[in-house]
């Protein structure tokens, strides 16, 4: 079964530079296992929510608004497609991801949808 691992950082936070460095060594080091264990599908790292922008449509017209504008300080930094056995199982490898252990880790399963196939 898919999951979607999305983590949500507190982008108030200040980090040293060399916790950052260690943190993309710890990064890097997660993906390449998880590639080489056949979990991984893809996943990525995101730029700020500053940058972000929100895109709908009302009454036919197209609405641009900077965004997100959520009632809390953390947003989605990044995310990674894996796939397992089952929930208990992604929820081991979300706990092995370095990111576990400062911002949170949401494991969302993905829907089996008639399109996908």
């Amino acid at each position: 079964m898919k999951y979607m691992l999305l983590f949500w950082v507190d982008e108030s936070g200040e980090i040293t530079a060399d916790e950052d460095a260690a943190q993309i060594v710890a990064v890097k080091s997660w993906v390449e296992d998880m590639t080489e264990r056949g979990i991984t599908l893809g996943g990525g790292s995101l730029r700020s929510a500053r940058e972000a922008k929100i895109a709908r449509v009302r009454d036919g017209e197209l609405l641009i608004t900077d965004g997100p504008f959520a009632e809390t300080k953390e947003q989605i930094g990044g995310y990674v497609v894996i796939e397992s056995a089952d929930l208990d199982a992604a929820l081991r490898i979300a706990a092995e991801h370095p990111l576990a252990r400062t911002a949170q880790v949401e494991v969302r399963p993905f829907w089996d949808a008639p399109w996908d196939h």
